[in-house]
């Protein structure tokens, strides 16, 4: 079977199997001895006679690559493929004379390539149709014929036009009269056509022909659009290698593209090694042909010393070169350098107006930061609802960071009414996303049941993969479920240890976590020294638990110095800061005169704080005062 496998792959005429015959000498006299010493041959050529309408080709054949070049890996399927060819079967034709002109499993051979064609064509088959025209325009098995070859191309697509827009269908035919005559930039735009569907039905493997064909002869532009197709798997298997390859002929033949793409190609090795040295040669190169994406990556490169030493006024420079020319990136990346007095001195009006245009133009890091201008007041009057459309729109876009912020927005009521089910969405985006701090914010509303039923397991779960993302509050969160056995089994000693991770971090909170810790002997030695100085630290850094507990060692020198009026100034920062309980004893301290004067009014203003809130102490002193006086 084999054997016979290989005979029907090809035909000979009838004088051909002679003349092979006898150059095996294979005469009729020694057929018997032939067939006495090896059966199966004698069967081979038995088979040839018996079934000599189909032809043989022994020479062309190649039986290593048969499996490997054509989709069959069933002998009797491939009987069955040629077989079909030769009663007049067009697809079969049609994919046999693909097989001779690509030369899969069989040597190559135009003429009967072109005759399969043609007899498949003649069945109006658009495929082979296609293919025939591509044989007239090439001169493959036939002499070049353009006219011939624009006629075909024309028949072939006939069922594939785009009829809602006459103009496209009309720009596309003129385009392809054109490059049949091999006009390689009409070449590029017949296969930017094929590749967007425009006038025509997309395909893009003809896209990919098309190109193949203008980038072979010298057209730049098509070049990088065939490393386009190669990179991104269009028309053809994605390779990288290849890809980088185009690239290079491209840039190297002067397209802009193409040496802002082999700059980035050195930047991500796709292709090619990293480096980061070229990747700057190469968007400096397009950048200096007005390329304003290229301009973006000069400065980012300056920006952070890539390939080059570090300059951040360079840097500056070319984000507003690429600013101008409209790159959101650039515009995005020129507000940042305002905001921070990067390459320039800070001018916060500036950065407001260059992230506007950057979210203007859709770039979601653009409009991130146009929705903190607005929430923080930064280059414009603060105003929750502009910040919270501009957040939904970096959150649409992507942005795992604006995703987390609109969830905020939504927990809180900033700039929309206030919907915990929606927070707790977008904060699960944001945390799948990868974002950290959405993680945390994820944990948070598990431990507490927002817009979710409580699971201590889930909040635990979180809280370390935020935790794994570099995140200070989740390392004090985790502190707090080792402290109360929150999903995990209850143990200080590690709460200790994950508070002291989030207090080095410089997290306020895990500050005055720390200092609970070292002031009641939690996990660790008592020690009301230490105790003091994380306190301190962490009132510093606004945090106004900690605020008020500095207060406390203050009042009652714990690891300090007895001081009623510094005691006073940080309960005051606490109270202010919205602490219940430091407004509840910030009244205490007016009313008893401690570390300030007495003044009843002021200790039933802040009473009334306090009770307000929800103090039922503060709300019990504030009846009694009112009464007295």
């Amino acid at each position: 079977m084999e054997l016979y496998f290989l005979a029907i792959n090809n035909e000979i005429e009838q004088d051909y199997l002679k003349k092979y015959f006898k150059q095996l000498h294979l005469i009729e006299d020694s057929f018997d001895l032939l067939r006495n010493e090896n059966i199966i041959i004698g069967k081979y050529l038995l088979s040839l006679f018996y079934y000599k309408d189909i032809i043989i080709d022994i020479e062309g054949f190649n039986y290593n690559q048969i499996k490997k070049k054509i989709n069959y890996n069933d002998q009797s399927e491939l009987i069955k493929f040629l077989k079909l060819a030769k009663n007049n079967d067009s697809d079969a034709q049609n994919s046999l004379a693909i097989c001779y002109k690509n030369g899969n499993g069989i040597e190559v051979n135009y003429e009967k390539a072109f005759k399969w064609f043609l007899s498949s064509a003649e069945k109006e088959n658009p495929d082979a149709q296609y293919n025939l025209a591509i044989c007239y325009m090439d001169g493959i098995g036939v002499q070049k014929d353009v006219e011939k070859a624009f006629e075909l191309f024309i028949k072939s697509e006939k069922d594939n036009f785009v009829t809602e827009n006459k103009n496209e269908k009309e720009r596309f035919e003129k385009q392809l009269k054109l490059a049949v005559t091999n006009n390689s930039e009409a070449q590029n735009y017949v296969a930017y056509y094929y590749h967007n569907g425009e006038g025509i039905e997309k395909n893009e493997k003809k896209a990919f022909q098309w190109y193949m064909k203008s980038a072979e002869n010298g057209y730049a532009i098509a070049q990088y659009n065939l490393g386009l197709c190669h990179q991104h798997g269009s028309g053809i298997d994605k390779n990288e290698t290849d890809a980088f390859q185009w690239y290079l002929k491209s840039a190297v033949a002067g397209c802009t593209e193409g040496k802002y793409k082999l700059g980035l190609c050195y930047t991500n090795g796709i292709g090619t090694n990293k480096n980061e040295t070229q990747a700057f040669k190469w968007y400096v190169r397009s950048a200096k042909d007005g390329n304003a994406i290229a301009q973006y990556n000069v400065g980012d490169c300056y920006q952070n010393g890539k390939g080059i030493n570090k300059n951040e006024t360079k840097a500056f420079e070319w984000y507003m070169k690429s600013a101008v020319a409209g790159c959101a990136e650039g515009q995005y990346n020129l507000g940042y350098c305002y905001e921070n007095g990067i390459g320039i001195y800070i001018n916060e009006s500036s950065a407001f107006e260059w992230y506007r245009e950057s979210a203007f133009r859709g770039y979601a890091k653009g409009q991130f930061y146009l929705g903190n201008c607005y929430i923080n007041g930064i280059g414009t009057d603060k105003d929750e609802k502009k910040a919270f459309k501009w957040y939904m729109k970096a959150a649409e876009n992507g942005h795992a960071i604006a995703q987390n912020n609109l969830g905020n927005c939504y927990q809180h009521g900033k700039g929309t009414d206030k919907n915990e089910i929606k927070a707790f969405e977008y904060y699960m985006k944001s945390a799948v996303a990868g974002c950290a701090e959405g993680q945390c914010n994820v944990g948070f509303c598990y431990e507490n049941g927002i817009g979710t039923d409580k699971n201590g397991s889930k909040s635990f779960e979180w809280y370390m993969k935020s935790v794994e993302g570099g995140n200070s509050i989740a390392h004090n969160n985790l502190g707090d479920c080792y402290a109360n056995g929150l999903g995990i089994e209850k143990n200080e000693t590690k709460a200790f240890e994950w508070y002291m991770k989030s207090a080095v971090a410089g997290c306020a909170v895990g500050q005055c976590n720390l200092g609970f810790c070292y002031g009641n002997g939690k996990g660790t030695d008592k020690n009301e020294a230490k105790a003091f100085e994380w306190y301190m630290k962490s009132a510093k850094a606004g945090c106004a638990e900690g605020q008020y507990n500095l207060g406390d060692c203050y009042e009652n020198g714990i690891g300090t110095d007895k001081n009623e009026i510094k005691a006073f100034e940080w309960y005051l920062k606490s109270a202010e800061s919205g602490l219940a309980i430091a407004q509840d004893y910030i009244g205490d301290c007016y009313y008893y005169g401690i570390g300030i004067d007495k003044n009843i009014d002021k200790a039933i203003d802040w009473y009334k704080k306090a009770s307000d809130i929800g103090i039922n102490e503060a709300k019990d002193k504030l009846i009694e005062l009112l009464n007295i006086f």
